[in-house]
């Protein structure tokens, strides 16, 4: 039976690299595996059509916009190639409807489909596509790393700190800033509240 997963975690924790995996293993299985990409993530330059994993890996996605009605996205590339599996990378970008998409793409085209991404942004608020994908996924699996905070405490990460130009904690602005590990760093529930003034 097809399901909507939800691959959730911090920065750091593999989740591209994962996605990339999974691209591989129905690949070298002869198997197509459709990658979707949000447009908005600029991390590898404009419009490039790939995900890169921080180690190095890459594999072809296929770029959407917010204004994308991903049904309709995935109507047309399916008629060229049916896919056994689609992975989208940096899913926190998606809109609540694009994620109500890929929902249906699962129950109408019996596609399962992978969703990887943040949960929260720099300051502990819910991202609108992961707060959509933790409603209605099937399957919630989050992935794991350690604090990146000042004194290597070495808990969970659970949260992202945006960093300014001298490498202190960003308090305010817009949602969405794409950068990579000079911006943003993963730190634990407890260092994100102290770094950003909370306690």
């Amino acid at each position: 039976m097809a399901k909507l997963e939800f691959r959730f975690g911090s920065m750091n924790t593999g989740k591209s690299t994962g996605l990339i995996q999974v691209w591989h293993n129905y690949t070298e299985l002869k198997r197509s595996c459709l990658i979707l990409k949000p447009s908005v993530d600029t991390r590898d330059g404009e419009n490039v059509s790939k995900v890169t994993s921080r180690i190095g890996l890459e594999a072809p996605a296929v770029l959407f916009n917010v204004d994308s009605v991903l049904m309709d996205v995935v109507s047309r590339l399916i008629r060229e190639v049916r896919p056994f599996c689609i992975l989208i990378d940096e899913a926190q970008f998606m809109t609540e409807q694009q994620v109500r998409d890929i929902a249906g793409i699962v129950d109408i085209f019996k596609i399962p489909v992978i969703a990887f991404g943040l949960r929260t942004d720099f300051q502990g608020k819910l991202f609108p596509g992961s707060a959509a994908l933790l409603s209605i996924a099937d399957t919630l699996t989050e992935t794991k790393t350690i604090c990146g905070g000042p004194d290597n405490c070495c808990r969970k990460a659970t949260h992202v700190v945006r960093l300014d130009k001298h490498g202190d904690a960003v308090k305010d602005g817009p949602q969405v800033e794409v950068g990579g590990n000079d911006r943003y760093v993963a730190v634990c529930r407890y260092h994100h509240g102290k770094l950003l003034g909370y306690y």
